[in-house]
């Protein structure tokens, strides 16, 4: 154990198994993780490769290795609870990312919200199991949020009870869906339904893209592989092209809206019901920007802990670098950001399940709401969780740049976030239409002879900051009332000190509205700038005690720079090492090329 990560752990003013029972929601829940991690660490089918020294070809298929070792094993392990299997594949693939990921996070939710009791009865078992592999293929290569402009259509014909699936233009191909170039042989698509002559807009469909066994594309189905992407080596993003594809009438989702044989519609109760697997990721993508700052920031100051850099007094050994208020500036409010989001997704994720349960009663009530506060909180954390693992990388100094700091995958794997499921500028629009604050200004612009629609437009940057206002609220509300909720005393204060910090971090960075709206005078400003400074001081002590209670493996981080045990160095040393480029002392490339070339000089 480095000395310098032992005296911390010495130092902290609370025990840091409490706080991760609190992260864990209960003492059983983190023993249960624990022993499902512990699982996986001893089995020796386990062993991790270091993605870093592979090729993108190797890391799919090491990937598609994995998620078929961790079926066979939830099986083996009876693991069936949807808060286990998260624990088990979050270790298991370890900083890989899942090419059959999407069947679990899209595709089986899809069937559940939308399929009858019938289509699950078909198609759900196979999923679990996959035989059937499943993706989402919504997004085209022409639209992706404005889901009304898809042109992907579905074409009842009901003297053969099918429809027909057609890509009518280049721009209405499928493109992007998460395993579909290679893994998937089935996809829930998203397409303009038409039955009788009349439009009825988007509808979900069951289609096989691939024959069972042979795994070649049906006739009529071109589908592949994108291309390389600024991460996810791994995920086979797809493009789908459909051209007379003929599916069945029953492989219309038809829990809602419902096409009758002889080709009459049936609309649903509400047109929102089907936008709930959207709903459902959006609120799992929370908890997601939680766990990949949780992981920057105990990188980043563990890290920091270990190094000792430069001078504070002349003469005196080097500081940890973690005892600069410009590191702590950097790192303590993306920590205080951390444990906020962790509460907020599990907010999120607790009311995603109460009003599901409100929807299958018939109770819609709060579906618009959910929507909006989704849409808004998956923005919000996931555009700073973006610059937050950046701010880290950079706060690691060089070796940050490096791949064995784990930050530049951790960074590459988490931003298509901000773009994925919604992009980030409409989803807050979306907010906006529940925040009423930024109404005067729409209010002005349609005074101004103006439609209404016009007027939103000139007034998007404005709402878009209300909305980014609202949301800060929305956590900062759910933050203190956690606060409430905890017994022991030394973690209540820790969290208070994190929580007010949060909040004064986030009006210090937005001062000018609080000014211009004369919400706060000048010298408040200064008092809250001087109170950020001081707790700086205050959650130092505590800092690596903070990062400990996040209960990350190693393997999970993927860092050196951020292992619990602190010995940097001498595995830095040995990681470049296992450079592919080391594998000989002289590169083939010497002999063809710069060899040649000095022979001439």
């Amino acid at each position: 154990m480095n000395p310098d990560l032992r005296r911390e752990r010495e130092a902290a003013s609370f025990n840091p198994e409490l706080l991760t029972n609190i992260l864990d929601g209960s003492a059983e829940n983190t023993r249960r993780r624990r022993e499902i991690e512990n699982l996986i660490l001893k089995d020796p089918d386990f062993q991790h490769e270091d993605p870093n020294f592979l090729t993108r070809s190797q890391r799919y298929e090491v990937a598609v290795r994995k998620s078929a070792i961790m079926v066979q094993k939830m099986r083996e392990f009876s693991i069936a609870d949807p808060e286990e299997i998260m624990w088990f594949k979050k270790l298991h693939l370890g900083n890989f990312v899942e090419p059959v990921g999407v069947n679990y996070s899209m595709f089986i939710p899809t069937l559940l919200n939308q399929g009858t009791t019938a289509q699950q009865e078909k198609w759900l078992l196979s999923s679990k199991g996959l035989q059937i592999i499943g993706t989402y293929a919504q997004t085209e290569m022409g639209h992706g949020t404005h889901l009304r402009g898809l042109e992907t259509t579905a074409t009842y014909d009901p003297e053969t009870q099918e429809f027909i699936l057609n890509s009518p233009t280049v721009t209405s191909v499928k493109w992007w869906p998460g395993g579909l170039g290679k893994t998937s042989n089935h996809a829930i698509v998203l397409a303009q339904l038409f039955t009788q002559g009349k439009g009825y807009g988007l509808h979900a469909f069951i289609v096989p893209i691939r024959e069972i066994g042979t795994h070649n594309p049906l006739p009529g189905i071109t589908v592949g592989d994108i291309g390389p992407k600024f991460g996810y080596d791994e995920m086979d993003n797809g493009y789908l092209k459909m051209d007379n594809y003929r599916i069945p009438r029953e492989n219309m989702l038809m829990k809602y809206a419902q096409v009758k044989p002889d080709g009459t519609y049936v609309k649903p109760v509400s047109n929102k019901l089907t936008y709930g697997t959207m709903v459902f990721v959006r609120s799992f993508l929370v908890g997601e920007a939680a766990r990949s700052l949780s992981k920057a920031c105990t990188i980043a100051i563990r890290y920091s802990a270990v190094r000792h850099q430069s001078e504070i007094k002349p003469d005196e050994p080097e500081p940890q670098i973690l005892d600069f208020q410009t590191q702590q500036y950097k790192l303590f409010p993306l920590l205080a950001n951390a444990y906020a989001f962790q509460f907020v997704g599990a907010y999120m994720k607790e009311t995603y399940y109460r009003i599901n349960e409100d929807i299958d009663r018939g109770d819609l009530s709060e579906l618009p709401e959910l929507h909006a506060l989704t849409a808004g909180l998956k923005a919000f954390t996931s555009w700073t969780t973006n610059a937050g693992i950046e701010a880290c990388r950079m706060a690691c100094g060089g070796h940050g740049y490096s791949h064995c700091s784990g930050l530049p995958n951790i960074y590459v794997t988490f931003t298509p976030t901000c773009t994925f499921e919604g992009e980030n500028t409409v989803m807050m629009l979306q907010t906006a239409r529940l925040v009423e604050v930024a109404a005067k200004n729409l209010q002005a612009e349609v005074i101004h002879r103006k439609s209404k629609e016009v007027a939103w437009n000139l007034t998007s940057v404005d709402l878009v900051r209300a909305s980014e206002a609202h949301c800060h609220y929305v956590v900062v509300k759910l933050f203190s009332e956690k606060l409430h909720k905890i017994q022991d005393k030394s973690i209540q204060t820790v969290l208070r000190n994190l929580c007010l910090l949060y909040s004064l971090y986030g009006i210090s960075q937005k001062a000018g509205d609080f000014l211009q709206g004369s919400i706060m005078t000048e010298p408040q400003i200064t008092h809250v700038n001087q109170r950020i400074k001081e707790l700086l001081t205050v959650i130092r002590p505590d800092a690596v005690a903070l990062v400990d209670a996040f209960d990350f493996q190693d393997v999970t981080l993927g860092s050196v720079l951020g292992r619990y045990d602190g010995n940097v160095y001498e595995n830095l040393f040995e990681w470049a090492k296992k450079s592919p480029l080391n594998k000989t002392e002289v590169h083939e490339s010497y002999y063809k090329h710069l060899k040649p070339l000095q022979s001439k000089l």
